[in-house]
């Protein structure tokens, strides 16, 4: 097969999946010299942002020379996925793998089954880079542990990628990997979308499989992440659809189009707080430049009033410790040594809750889907800003640490995640697309939130903002990964108790 020698590693890391399935099928490019590229990619920058669990390179290379074979002519044809590097988050299974969840308490045991998503990816052809770092049990929206240490977000190390899936964002950001499979509770997607520039999306309830049992629980979704909306497309039609390891996916399986339509007559509505969110100014500028983007494509813009107070972060807190607490405290049992402390700290929240408080959050979510149903009367789409803020510190630690956005204390949990809302109404479509970059380097985002159920309507709106834009690259510069900087004295094992 011919080799494209002029193309730089470079060049070939932050290739597009779409761009990159074009070449391999004109075998202008060879799988496995694409693999090589990422993943030594992926292992220069380790020790700088510590983005993976184990990296896969014999397996990666396998993959990659299969589907060098298929592209060849030789077996199967080629896949949907065939020969691109896809990093898989370090909570769900792979057969013959072991699955950390982040933690020492984990028995590091070869797991007997795959997980739907992550067997969604590989039956399409993918090739397994490697797992990317989460915090202890995907239980933060920061990503560090005393299993993993920190992982840094690569536009500014002092800062986190965002959680729970920050190693996935934080590897493509860097070109370690080229499509990245994310899991999203509370916002686990989205944030370290926005923190990292990048683009996650968390589908309606049900679309995509989930790994029981919490593919019983309405908070969890899983879904793609990846550098363009079209690779977006791609990978989310890949994943989607009825699965037998989940009993709850939707049927029939739904086919999302990347092309850009015009934006003529979309009516979208707005709210920088959702009505009680602290807004970083930064947050507020970048979010208000990206209206005026879908302003300049045809749409209206009318802003909102939601009437929802800090209620919902209540709520939400109330949920996921219920759901949390359970699962944490049998994974750790007889082991409270070893788990972290905003760990311990979800296991007693959820100790000390009740049948009633489960229910009462029930109920508030419940009425938050009436109210922005009744808010949404007359509008297509609504858009607000992913994240609070840009990015908490790297070593932040929401158990111990103290939040505050414009000298004004918050929620240090979910205070600075305009996402929770949108997993209590979990039929609603959410992409978060980067909106620009803030004074101290890090990415901002923003959220497209879809009617229920309207996957493609979110995806519309995004794809013409993205080509008015002229690409994400055009706001987010790459970051410089492998620079010394002074951030990354610190290092990146977790050794700081404050």
């Amino acid at each position: 097969m011919p080799r494209l020698r002029s193309m730089a590693d470079a060049a070939l890391c932050d290739l597009s999946a779409v761009a990159a399935l074009e070449l391999f099928a004109k075998r202008a490019l060879s799988p496995v010299e694409m693999t090589q590229a990422v993943l030594a990619r992926a292992e220069a920058s380790q020790e700088g942002i510590n983005a993976f669990a184990h990296l896969a390179p014999e397996t990666a290379l396998y993959m990659a020379r299969a589907s060098e074979d298929r592209y060849g002519g030789k077996g199967d044809a080629p896949r949907a996925l065939e020969g691109i590097c896809v990093a898989l988050k370090d909570t769900g299974n792979l057969a013959g793998w072991p699955t950390s969840y982040g933690s020492l308490t984990s028995d590091r045991k070869p797991r007997q089954t795959t997980s739907p998503e992550n067997d969604t990816m590989l039956r399409a052809g993918a090739a397994l880079i490697g797992t990317t770092r989460t915090p202890e049990f995907s239980g933060a929206l920061f990503t560090h542990s005393r299993a993993g240490g920190v992982t840094r977000n690569p536009h500014n190390r002092n800062l986190t990628p965002g959680g729970s899936s920050g190693g996935a964002a934080a590897s493509l950001a860097i070109g370690a990997a080229t499509l990245a499979v994310g899991s999203d509770i509370g916002g686990s997607i989205r944030v370290p979308a926005s923190c990292c520039g990048v683009v996650g999306y968390k589908p309606p309830k049900g679309r995509n499989p989930v790994t029981p049992p919490f593919n019983l629980d309405y908070f969890c979704h899983t879904g793609p992440l990846a550098r363009s909306l079209a690779d977006t497309v791609l990978m989310q039609n890949a994943m989607c659809g009825p699965h037998p390891g989940d009993v709850t996916t939707l049927h029939p399986r739904l086919e999302l189009s990347a092309k850009v339509k015009p934006l003529t007559g979309l009516r979208i509505a707005t709210s920088l707080d959702l009505g009680f969110f602290e807004i970083d100014a930064d947050v507020a500028r970048n979010t208000r430049a990206a209206l005026e983007i879908f302003k300049s494509c045809g749409a209206t813009v009318t802003e909102i009033a939601l009437p929802w107070d800090v209620s919902v972060i209540d709520a939400g807190k109330t949920h996921l410790a219920h759901i949390f607490s359970s699962w944490m405290a049998e994974a750790s049992e007889g082991q409270s040594d070893l788990i972290c402390p905003y760990t311990a700290t979800w296991i007693e929240q959820g100790k000390a809750g009740s049948a009633q408080g489960f229910y009462n959050a029930l109920c508030t979510a419940g009425q938050m889907g009436q109210d922005f149903a009744a808010a949404m009367a007359g509008f297509d789409v609504f858009i607000c800003p992913t994240t609070a803020l840009p990015a908490v510190d790297a070593i932040f630690d929401h158990s111990q640490d103290r939040l505050r956005i414009n000298g004004k204390p918050v929620d240090p949990v979910l205070g600075w995640a305009l996402t929770v809302p949108f997993n209590m109404l979990s039929s609603h479509p959410v992409l978060s697309v980067p909106s620009g970059i803030a004074r101290n380097g890090c990415p901002t985002g923003i959220q497209i939130v879809a009617k229920p159920f309207r996957d493609q309507d979110a995806f519309d709106a995004a794809l013409a903002y993205e080509a008015e834009l002229g690409g994400f690259g055009q706001i987010i510069p790459k970051p410089d990964w492998h620079a010394e900087q002074n951030q990354a004295a610190a290092g990146n094992d977790l050794h700081t108790s404050k």
